[in-house]
């Protein structure tokens, strides 16, 4: 016999005095008859990035079809290769200098979610175009808490040019509200927590978030709410109620340790601010379970994670390169310069591969987050040496498309075909986005 209920608000939140907290998406969010349905449940966005280019031929697969073999940078994904399709030969036309003064970076960057060619200028009067991330979130509207999250792992450069005549606004994020505001990236995971679970209904809020700080956690405010609520679910929401809350005890814990450990090496000289791991590793994996603890608790359908600035000139004495990444990504076709930036290239795909892995672990009804979720992974060059604009490392990932493939479309076709192909599979039904000529059908062909 089927039990009738009243769904709860996908509203409902834990209160506590001067916190909130938002709830995972569960099934008493749901009208009975749609409990089990996986068609009914949100889609998302997610897009990871890394900075500098690529060293292809560490990059691309050999083989088409399901028919490929895993290069050496891509060989973290092999437990997830049957997620992964690799796409080969999208390129940003709009990143070519069209008479403008030559500067890379600045250019491609703001490109690689707009598909747009950028204004030339160090000042304020910067335009872009909006960027893809956040057309899906103006499409969703106010269905979420928060209508994006960008996170990173550098500090924004907020003044002067960081690349030959282009504003550091170029290279600081990805992620364009209008073409002439960018969305900053946040790199400090407590200011994320308590963006996250802070209760914005309280007015003081230099009071609220300092009594954050002094608690030793945000869910002994909400406790006796959440005692409330699980008298209310069922066994399978009650189990979701309590993965999400150990999640997010965990988390809070490792802040907690990154803001009392002193600051060393690299992380001293950069100045960040407490709250930030010393150990790149550390800080690269809080802020992807962050990110992953946001859309567990449907705060939020669309994010971006920078894993470094576009000119990062950070240094991975940790795998062995003293070198700054920066500079060997202008490698000049030295072999000992581009085997350095290889071990890069591929650090950073072991992290995109955990953010995989974290996203499969979370259940989503019957299925995970991963399964009704678009990831888009790239950079805004290829081969970093040329600055190639036209051949990009570029894959996607999750249960909205098909995956397990290597894809070759030809050489230069604009990368807006790929995100205006991703906004439909999203259900956002525009015509065309940047500089695109039609969707990118081998993105969802069977």
């Amino acid at each position: 016999m089927r039990v009738i209920r009243t769904a709860l608000s996908r509203r409902t939140l834990l209160r506590g005095a001067g916190a909130a907290m938002a709830l995972p998406f569960l099934e008493a969010m749901m009208p009975s008859a749609r409990a089990a349905d996986v068609a009914s449940r949100p889609k998302r966005l997610q897009v990871f990035y890394s900075p500098n280019g690529m060293t292809m031929p560490g990059f691309q697969p050999t083989g088409t079809g399901a028919d490929f073999a895993l290069p050496p940078t891509l060989e973290p994904l092999a437990p997830h290769r049957a997620d992964i399709t690799v796409i080969s030969g999208l390129g940003h036309p709009q990143a070519a200098a069209m008479g403008d003064r030559p500067a890379g970076h600045g250019r491609s960057c703001p490109a690689f979610l707009t598909g747009t060619h950028v204004k030339q200028t160090e000042g304020p009067d910067i335009r872009a175009g909006v960027s893809m991330d956040q057309v899906f979130a103006g499409h969703l509207g106010d269905a979420t808490q928060l209508t994006s999250l960008e996170l990173g792992i550098d500090q924004a450069s907020l003044l002067g040019s960081c690349d030959i005549n282009y504003s550091c606004a170029y290279t600081n994020g990805i992620s364009w509200l209008t073409p002439s505001v960018p969305l900053p990236v946040e790199a400090n995971p407590r200011a994320v927590f308590e963006r996250l679970f802070g209760d914005g209904d309280v007015s003081d809020e230099a009071g609220r978030l300092a009594q954050l700080r002094r608690q030793s956690s945000i869910l002994d405010f909400v406790m006796e709410d959440t005692r409330r609520l699980s008298t209310q679910l069922g066994m399978e929401d009650r189990r979701k109620l309590d993965e999400y809350l150990d999640a997010t005890r965990a988390i809070e814990k490792r802040i907690q340790r990154s803001a009392s450990s002193p600051a060393t090496g690299q992380a001293a000289s950069m100045q960040q601010p407490a709250g930030i791991p010393a150990d790149f590793a550390e800080h690269v994996k809080l802020m992807i379970d962050l990110q992953v603890l946001a859309m567990q608790a449907d705060i939020t359908r669309v994010g971006t994670f920078m894993i470094g600035r576009e000119l990062s000139n950070r240094t991975y004495p940790e795998i062995g390169v003293p070198d700054s990444h920066h500079m060997l990504s202008h490698h000049g076709n030295n072999p000992e310069k581009m085997a350095q930036l290889a071990k890069i290239n591929r650090y950073h795909m072991e992290f995109f591969a955990y953010y995989l892995q974290r996203m499969k672990e979370v259940r989503d009804g019957e299925g995970s987050l991963l399964d009704r979720t678009l990831v888009i992974r790239g950079s805004a060059f290829g081969d970093s040496n040329e600055h190639d604009y036209m051949d990009l490392p570029i894959m996607v990932a999750g249960g909205l498309v098909k995956g397990g493939r290597h894809v070759r479309v030809e050489k230069g076709t604009t990368m807006s075909n790929l995100m205006l192909a991703g906004l439909n599979a999203l259900d956002v039904r525009v015509a065309s986005f940047g500089d695109s000529t039609a969707p990118l059908r081998e993105l969802t062909d069977a």
